[in-house]
């Protein structure tokens, strides 16, 4: 394993009242045109920076979700937790996870039934794709070759999404669904997101199952306009499980690089601990369940994330080309260190160097 190095870091300038995506930022996705898309937590939008200049990111704008796809409500948070790039779409993901009501540290008693509480906020059942065409959002759109681009989500049931159905019917995952195991206790959270293509690859936080940490590869189509649904792979599954050895840690994102899925992977709980950036080889060419040992010659790990305790949770990572190089991550962090941020709208983010 190679020590980090950190290349650079970018300054991403917000808009006004950005306190809260500035405070909560849990994805990043870099599109051709160069538009840097990021998430927040608790928002059920978008946000696009572009480029002003080296190493500085701004023009905010805000894309309502929404606008684009059918949601449950238009009250209730995604929780988006990953973006994706791949064929002129972006795709964005909610937690799909239930969490427990926290304590606030001003009555014991109140703060002790709180704990006993767990919400559901039903959008972040969300697994949707959405054409981006020059830094914009749309609904649909016809490329040069005459490919259409049409905005869709994975298809819905009245309580969740097919996806959730699927997994309640798991050996590994549908004991902590019947439970209601919220999503900070090692229940369901679905953290990482990479696409390629039709085939998604999603990291989960959350189970780790006696250390192994879990990422589903599902593959998807077009049911009717607006509306995906699984693509058979060719036995009766409509996923693969990819177990691997993480030291622990549960996935926090994924992202493609040359046929190889880089993993970012942090601890489950709600804890300061290691950050580690991992490369699973040739991933896509793997058509069926699988195991990965650390010590065997598919999995590695290429470096750790400085560890600040109580601050700079690593959530979010994309490609970020820098100072000549063409392989160098960028990295974006939940509750960011004050030394982190510049006022109340702006933050940075850090690029490392990726090892040869």
């Amino acid at each position: 394993m190679a020590d980090s190095f950190l290349l650079s870091r970018v300054l991403l300038q917000f808009g006004e009242q950005a306190e809260n995506v500035i405070a909560d930022l849990s994805a990043v996705a870099m599109t051709p045109d160069g538009s840097l898309w990021v998430g927040s937590d608790e928002c059920v939008a978008v946000e696009r920076l572009q480029r002003l200049e080296s190493c500085v990111y701004g023009d905010h704008q805000v894309f309502q979700i929404g606008d684009f796809v059918e949601l449950f409500d238009n009250e209730s948070e995604i929780d988006i937790e990953a973006l994706g790039y791949s064929e002129g779409y972006l795709w964005v993901i909610g937690s799909h996870s239930s969490k427990r009501k926290n304590a606030k540290g001003k009555d014991p008693q109140k703060d002790i039934q709180r704990l006993a509480k767990i919400k559901h906020d039903i959008n972040r059942y969300l697994l949707a794709r959405i054409p981006v065409i020059k830094g914009k959002l749309v609904k649909s759109c016809e490329l040069s070759d005459g490919t259409e681009l049409t905005a869709a989500a994975l298809q819905k049931t009245k309580e969740n999404n097919i996806l959730i159905q699927a997994l309640k019917e798991d050996e590994h995952i549908g004991p902590f669904l019947d439970i209601d195991l919220p999503s900070k206790d090692n229940g369901l959270d679905i953290e990482g997101m990479a696409v390629a293509g039709h085939r998604v690859f999603l990291g989960l936080r959350g189970p780790v199952l006696r250390g192994w940490a879990i990422i589903l590869e599902l593959e998807l189509q077009e049911k009717k306009p607006g509306v995906l649904s699984f693509k058979s792979l060719g036995t009766d599954k409509l996923y693969h499980k990819h177990f691997l050895d993480l030291d622990g840690l549960g996935v926090r994102d994924l992202y493609f690089h040359d046929g190889d899925l880089l993993i970012l992977a942090g601890p489950t709980m709600t804890l300061s601990g290691e950050q580690q950036i991992f490369r699973l080889k040739d991933v896509l060419n793997h058509g069926d369940d699988c195991i990965w040992h650390k010590d065997s010659d598919k999995l590695e790990v290429l470096f750790d994330i400085p560890l600040t305790m109580g601050s700079d949770f690593a959530e979010g990572m994309t490609l970020f080309p820098c100072l000549g190089y063409k392989d160098s991550l960028m990295v974006v962090y939940d509750r960011p260190a004050e030394t982190r941020r510049v006022g109340t709208d702006a933050v940075f983010a850090d690029v490392f160097r990726l090892p040869t």
